[in-house]
């Protein structure tokens, strides 16, 4: 098969690789049907992730159709249509029976494309298929269920749910990239009373407002923008969706006394933490990494009609154009790319 394989910072190929074989009995082999980048990718290929080894294929998010199954899977077999997690569970430890799935302890969290093979290759074996798979539900295509592999559950978990965010508050996103634009959708499932999002791309704005931000600002504008818009005590929640230090330091100068900082991007290097500022302000700082615990939910939300994540592919590919969609998403900038899908011919 055809597989796209990190070799090390700033190297990379879709090339041949052997087919994935069954490898434990709660293993299942997908055929990749439609595929997506995720800014974490971008992360890998910079060298920011360490952990992932050169020969790795890269890729966590995916939409197929189960090809076969091990013995131990009972919920899903062949010719199943399903989303591909980002995150694997075992289902069995203490982290994952507490719905931590992105915690746990049994070989599963975020392993595809980082600590194993992922999906973007015409065919992945996925560990833990009962758990870590979905069946989509009648009359949702692959393109829209992708968005679910990662995205909009992270944004939802945790940005916009970490964060606490309720009716009437005062949201500052800072970034407008596809994190930051599902943190928008999601954030308005809770009614705040101002969307303040914050970057330094003119199309990344643009595509905020399309979103239903309410206030759009450049970085140097930010602090006066969120000063107005809540009396001047600062955002209620402040979301990270960036992952550099000064995006997150931003935030901390953005939001309230009493208020969340909820960080959900990916960083590769320190921050820093001005405590000598925030110790008197009551303020919670939160971090994670996406449970997919709202995922079910998530789905039938789409299923029902009452999500739509169509806004977010701005470009579609081939597989085989692999290379190409990953110049188009790590160049926003020149492509106006949100997210990129790519499907088998």
């Amino acid at each position: 098969m055809k597989a796209f394989v990190y070799d090390g910072p700033g190297r990379r190929s879709w090339t041949d690789h052997a087919d994935p074989e069954l490898a434990a009995p709660t293993d299942a082999i997908v055929r990749i049907d439609a595929v997506t980048i995720c800014g974490t990718d971008l992360h890998i290929l910079k060298g920011d992730v360490p952990e992932v080894e050169r020969g790795r294929i890269l890729g966590h998010e995916a939409v197929g159709t189960i090809t076969e199954t091990g013995t131990a899977v009972t919920t899903v077999k062949p010719g199943d249509k399903v989303l591909v997690s980002c995150i694997s569970a075992c289902g069995r430890c203490e982290y994952c029976r507490q719905a931590a799935y992105g915690q746990c302890l049994g070989g599963g969290g975020w392993i595809l494309g980082h600590t194993t093979d992922g999906v973007q290759a015409e065919y992945a074996r996925v560990p833990f298929a009962d758990t870590s798979t979905y069946v989509l539900p009648s009359g949702v295509s692959d393109e829209s269920a992708l968005m679910l592999a990662d995205i909009v559950p992270t944004s939802y978990e945790v940005g916009v749910s970490s964060g606490g965010v309720k009716p009437g508050d005062t949201v500052v996103l800072v970034g407008a990239g596809p994190i930051g634009l599902a943190a928008i959708t999601n954030a308005q499932l809770f009614s705040p009373s101002r969307i303040i999002v914050v970057d330094k791309e003119p199309a990344r704005l643009d595509a905020a407002k399309s979103f239903g931000a309410d206030v759009l600002v450049q970085p140097r504008d930010a602090a006066a923008a969120v000063a107005e818009a809540s009396d001047g005590l600062g955002a209620d929640v402040a979301i990270e969706a960036v992952g550099v230090p000064e995006t997150f330091e931003l935030c901390t100068k953005l939001v309230r006394p009493g208020g969340h900082v909820a960080n959900v991007g990916v960083h590769g290097a320190p921050a820093t933490l001005h405590l000598e500022e925030l110790w008197i302000k009551n303020v919670t700082i939160t971090t994670g990494l996406v449970d997919t615990s709202s995922t079910p939910m998530l789905l039938r939300m789409l299923a029902a009609g009452r999500m739509d994540t169509s806004r977010f592919v701005t470009h579609r590919f081939g597989l085989d154009d692999m290379d190409e969609a990953y110049d188009v998403f790590a160049h926003p900038q020149d492509s106006n790319a949100l997210k990129v899908a790519l499907f088998r011919s």
